[in-house]
């Protein structure tokens, strides 16, 4: 079978927040601690999570053995994070990497099981979360794009590459779990429920 990690991104400053969102009280853990929570629970491999603005405190606060990685040009935006996270795991010998985001708490083990499993069907292919109106993470891309993951640049992440016009993506209906945490007025909405 597939050798896959999950590369968790946690690196932001929660600017629209006001306040680290990887904090936030969620059930009873953090939304950081749901999802690392949803990947442990998963039939991944082993599970990183990238770092930035406040790593010290955000790391203090979580009680696993997952490995965390640190990004030291997190304002460069969330291309800076997912390309320091692949530097770090792909020389592991892992066959692919799911790409997720900390702040999406309604996306849970059996998603990202969905997403490994599709992976290990169309092994060359990157198994992305359609939005409805374009494709997102979470988002599982095979070694093949390692090194195009590598070279991402600005705040678009890897937008660009799953939302590419050719038959290299498979997008999996996610609309239903996509609920991106980054603005007070969200966490309210995401309490309501």
């Amino acid at each position: 079978m597939k050798k896959t990690a999950i590369l968790i991104l946690a690196a932001g400053n929660s600017t629209r927040m006001g306040e680290a969102k990887q904090l936030l009280p969620y059930g009873t853990k953090t939304l950081l601690e749901h999802a690392i929570v949803q990947a442990k629970n998963s039939i991944a491999e082993q599970i990183f999570c990238v770092l930035g603005a406040n790593a010290e405190t955000i790391e203090k606060t979580i009680n696993s053995d997952l490995v965390f990685i640190h990004n030291k040009s997190w304002q460069d935006g969330l291309s800076s994070s997912i390309a320091c996270g692949v530097e770090k795991v792909r020389l592991m010998g892992f066959d692919a990497i799911l790409v997720m985001l900390a702040d999406q708490p309604k996306i849970d083990t059996a998603y990202l099981n969905l997403l490994i499993e599709t992976s290990v069907e169309y092994k060359t292919k990157c198994v992305a979360s359609d939005y409805g109106t374009r494709n997102g993470v979470p988002a599982v891309f095979p070694k093949t794009y390692f090194k195009e993951l590598l070279n991402l640049k600005g705040d678009q992440g890897a937008k660009n590459l799953l939302n590419a016009t050719d038959e290299k993506i498979i997008a999996l209906d996610a609309q239903d779990k996509i609920q991106d945490i980054d603005t007070p007025e969200d966490y309210a909405r995401l309490l309501k429920k």
